[in-house]
């Protein structure tokens, strides 16, 4: 049996390192500097808890502010009834567990205080209402998914949790209980999401967690992503192999070389596994696969698979889902198999082509279901919810047309788009509980119609930007709702600031937002850098004339609005295609509010607010080859800069970081730059640079290390412009860091945004504490100081935007 107590592997450093250009230089206060293991990080977790117990801000409470229309990506949903009662547990993928005993119409977080709030796959006893499986890890590895720690169980319907091991799975796809002994339970673990580990494939425990065996291992790099067991025979179950990887510049799909994805059966409990793929797409074209049984039928089977056959030649000027030229020929993507002798043989049933059942990213998808009354009803969760009424031959969609809720539909009156759960009622098949990138939505007449649980789980915003209004409004890009903003509305009290809806603003889904203070322009993107300015006042215009003329405009996003400007650097003979981030910075600088500044993997300068560009540095990443995939769908723009700062202090100070890694800084407005990357001696995304506002020779740097499966902190400060760094990580426990921010008033306050809360140093880096108290386990995305106010906003990934008056902490 493999015994979860695993060691600690964490190296802690009790000196933090002080780099200089010419190598170490000395050692300074204490710090821990090394790379984390999972169970590490449950341990570092542990003291971050305790940390936030005993801070001395933990009677200021953190206020939610919204959105109170957005929720976010749920994963899975899991029924426990009892006693007449139904209870609708659904798991979110970076908001934790959510409970809901009214039919959906209030919820409770019921996991929301744990080292992993990403989750998986939950999972109810059958014999046993009150216990609960919780696998954490997101499996559908987004470039922003998080990592889990491992699976825990409640037995009091959620009210406590236990830890249960596996730590170092990371993602985990699908927990089966066994029908009448809730001791024996199944895993499927696709693994490490960025790097090869071992602890994938399918565990089973039969103790209740105790102990457990790794019952099916293909390889390093080889999971099961789904597994299904037979209703009549609790010993035969089907497991579903995924072979992947997440790589910092392409989607995790199939490689040149991979042959080991496909379907696996057992009869004996685990004990032998044979192959069930035949009739299945050539191993080498396998990408991610999905699996159902029809329990009204258990000798037939479907298989939902990514295929990676090639299917056509793009059409002309067909873009990807990101409004990428297609230049190389499509794959056929999804395709449905059935097996009508229980996994001995496959055939092709769907009749029509699904090249765009999952847009360009069928690796994200892969869920299929069937009615548990008729075996020729199958759904399958793509871009959209898909149904099928002859066994998968055609299918249609079941998005709505209406979803309802008192306080509104996020969606515009439809079911939001990117499913990736369905829990169909057996007693009564109309009654369907969905999960997809908008969070929970049910229905009970068949998806005719739709209701959308509004909670404050889901929104994954990636950062924040605030203006100076009155009141103040904060904008963010939110994953798959794109940019929104809500306003800090401090008119009834600093201790009572409420949630409010947010509307719609300037910019995609993932936008970094820059605002002139000094007049009503906000500067965002779509994707991959293609900037755009928005004058506020303009559309306000546009929409008030509308408005009169009995029309209506729209605000914000949508290029060809009115005020929207594109002000994308255009190419030149002299310069290389240009590559962006997902997120590509964006900065006004605080001394011209005509001066802007664009990072590619150069850097770019505008003096008249973007109508034209001057590129102000030469290539500032690696430039490594090998890591640009050819221009087709599946690349991802990397080796780009990732992190910008202007010095408050002098206009020509100038400070860039990169993706790979790499730290540059220019005193003379980009005529000469200097490299510091060896100055600090850990290749991380660099996740942020913050030139201070009190010290013209202060900098601040933070790396993340999530696509590398690292979550040690990293936090630098240099005090001689880029000279020498020294860690200032001192007694925070654990990562990543993902922001620092300084304080407008105090040159000694500084602030941290990890993946577990936000910490507070009062003497430079010294010394941290939690801040204030209230806020859920989940990761700050950026963090932003609203001076005039004296309020610190910070944004999350996966519950929404967050306040705290720092009045009251100071």
């Amino acid at each position: 049996m493999l015994r979860q107590t695993r060691m600690l592997t964490l190296a802690v450093v009790t000196a933090a390192l002080t780099v200089s250009a010419g190598g170490y230089t000395g050692y300074t206060a204490s710090a821990q500097q090394a790379r984390f293991d999972a169970a590490a990080l449950i341990k570092g977790y542990d003291t971050y808890r305790q940390m936030r117990q005993a801070s001395p801000t933990a009677g200021v409470p953190w206020q939610y502010i919204g959105p109170t229309n957005v929720s976010g990506r749920a994963t899975d949903v899991a029924i426990a009834d009892k006693a007449g009662r139904r209870s609708i547990i659904v798991g979110y993928a970076t908001s934790g567990v959510w409970k809901s005993d009214d039919n959906g119409a209030t919820w409770n977080a019921i996991f929301e205080h744990m080292p992993s709030t990403s989750i998986g796959d939950v999972a109810v006893a059958p014999s046993n209402p009150d216990i609960i499986w919780v696998g954490t890890g997101e499996a559908n590895l987004f470039r922003a998914s998080l990592a889990g720690v491992g699976i825990y169980k409640s037995t009091d319907a959620g009210k406590t949790w236990q830890h249960m091991g596996l730590p170092e799975t990371h993602t985990i796809a699908r927990i089966i209980v066994h029908p009448t002994n809730p001791d024996i339970v199944y895993v499927a673990a696709t693994g490490h999401g960025w790097t090869d580990n071992a602890e994938r494939g399918v565990f089973k425990t039969t103790d209740g967690g105790k102990s457990w065996a790794k019952v099916y291992y293909k390889s390093e790099r080889t999971g099961a992503n789904d597994l299904v067991m037979d209703p009549t025979n609790p010993d035969v179950l089907y497991a579903s192999l995924w072979q992947r990887i997440r790589r910092k510049w392409s989607d995790p799909r199939v490689e040149p070389g991979y042959r080991e994805g496909g379907i696996v059966k057992t009869t004996d409990g685990g004990k032998t596994w044979t192959d069930a793929s035949n009739g299945l797409p050539k191993p080498e074209h396998r990408g991610r696969i999905g699996i159902d049984i029809a329990r009204s039928s258990p000798n037939i089977l479907y298989a939902f698979v990514d295929s990676y056959e090639i299917g056509r030649e793009p059409q002309a000027n067909e873009r990807d889902a990101y409004g990428r030229p297609i230049e190389n020929a499509r794959i056929k993507a999804a395709q449905i198999y059935r097996s009508d002798d229980r996994g001995a043989t496959w055939k092709q049933v769907n009749a029509v082509d699904m090249i765009n059942h999952s847009g360009t990213y069928g690796w994200v998808f892969g869920q299929i279901r069937v009615d548990p009354t008729n075996p020729d009803v199958v759904y399958t969760m793509g871009l959209g919810l898909n149904k099928s009424v002859d066994g998968g031959k055609t299918f249609s969609g079941v998005n709505g047309p209406a979803a309802t809720n008192v306080v509104g539909d996020q969606s515009g009156g439809r079911v939001h788009g990117d499913h990736h759960g369905l829990w169909i009622d057996p007693a009564n098949p109309l009654k369907m509980y969905n999960t997809n990138d908008g969070g929970f939505y049910h229905t009970e007449d068949g998806g005719k119609t739709w209701k959308f649980a509004v909670t404050a789980a889901g929104a994954q915003f990636y950062n924040v930007a605030v203006d100076n209004s009155t009141p103040a409004w904060a904008y963010g890009s939110i994953q798959d709702h794109g940019s929104r903003r809500g306003q800090i509305i401090l008119s009834g009290g600093r201790d009572k600031i409420p949630a409010v809806r947010w509307e719609n603003a300037p910019g995609g889904e993932g936008s970094n937002h820059a605002i002139d203070p000094n007049n009503q322009i906000v500067y965002s993107h779509g994707f991959y850098g293609n900037f755009s300015r928005t004058d506020l006042a303009e559309q306000e215009k546009a929409r008030a004339a509308a408005a009169a003329a009995g029309g209506q405009a729209g605000r914000g996003r949508g290029r060809g609005q009115a005020g929207v400007t594109d002000i994308q650097p255009k190419l030149t003979d002299l310069e290389a295609e240009l590559r962006a981030q997902w997120m590509a910075p964006i900065a006004v600088s605080v001394h011209d509010g005509s001066v802007i500044y664009a990072g590619y993997q150069y850097l770019f300068r505008s003096t008249n607010k973007g109508d034209s560009w001057a590129r102000i540095s030469p290539d500032l990443t690696r430039n490594d080859q090998e890591e640009m995939l050819p221009k087709h769908s599946s690349a991802i723009p990397y080796q780009t800069i990732v992190a910008f700062a202007e010095s408050p202090k002098n206009a020509s100070v100038l400070y860039a970081g990169t993706d790979d890694g790499k730290l540059h800084v220019t005193t003379d407005l980009g005529k000469t730059w200097t490299e510091l990357t060896e100055r600090i001696p850990v290749r991380r995304w660099i996740s942020r640079v913050v030139a201070s506002g009190h010290d013209a020779n202060v900098v601040y740097v933070t790396q993340q290390g999530r696509s590398d499966d690292d979550f040690a902190p990293y936090i630098w400060k240099s005090t001689d412009a880029g000279k020498t760094f020294t860690s200032i990580v001192a007694n925070i426990p654990a990562g990543p860091v993902n922001v620092i921010r300084e304080d407008p008033r105090d040159p000694n306050t500084l602030y941290v945004g990890t993946d577990h809360g936000v910490y507070i140093s009062r003497d430079q880096g010294k010394r941290w504490e939690v801040l204030g108290g209230g806020l859920p386990s989940v990761q700050v995305s950026d963090l932003q100081v609203q001076g005039r106010d004296n309020i610190l906003v910070a944004s999350t990934y996966g519950r929404g935007m967050w306040v705290i008056d720092l009045l009251k902490t100071r």
